[in-house]
């Protein structure tokens, strides 16, 4: 299996990063691409990560391997997603090698999964979303489910990177399952 994973310019770089430790601990090749926007966030909310991966490719680089929809890969996972992203995957702006990725993992009918991370809504981010959808991407805002009662900030972000290894098909133990109500 090979997976790209995209980290851009919204809050929550945290999200990525611990999607590609998940994967490489999944025996998952990789492919990592951080928009410069995504660099940025990156160094404020974790200073001391470097961005581990098989392959690392510069945001700008439209002819790395992942450019081309001739290049198998089996996803591509946006984490987090940032409004500027989601505006140019929405519209097919292939402007650097993340809308790229996606449009060519599209383009072969193969899974995007996008973790939008702005609020409140704006109707513009509403269509936006609608747009990506309809071209073919699943939305999974990193909103927190409260029935896993997480106890701490990594327990939220496990059951995040959890849904995303679910619409993977790839097995893990990062939440337990609702299981319905107990009395």
């Amino acid at each position: 299996m090979r997976i790209v994973v995209c980290i851009t310019g919204a809050s929550g770089a945290v999200l990525g990063v611990r999607l590609l430790e998940e994967l490489r601990a999944r025996g998952v090749e990789t492919h990592a691409v951080v928009s410069a926007a995504g660099n940025s966030i990156l160094a404020h909310e974790l200073p001391d990560v470097t961005v581990e991966a098989d392959h690392v490719h510069d945001p700008n680089d439209l002819a790395a391997p992942i450019a081309s929809s001739t290049y198998p890969i089996d996803a591509v996972v946006v984490a987090p997603c940032s409004a500027k992203t989601l505006s140019a995957v929405a519209n097919d702006y292939e402007h650097n090698l993340v809308v790229r990725a996606v449009s060519c993992c599209l383009k072969q009918e193969r899974p995007v999964i996008l973790l939008p991370r702005e609020t409140p809504y704006t109707l513009a981010y509403i269509e936006n979303l609608r747009n990506a959808k309809l071209n073919g991407c699943t939305i999974l805002p990193p909103n927190v489910a409260y029935y896993t009662r997480p106890g701490t900030v990594d327990d939220v972000t496990d059951f995040f990177i959890g849904r995303v290894l679910d619409l993977l098909g790839l097995e893990h133990t990062l939440y337990k399952p609702w299981e319905g109500m107990t009395s």
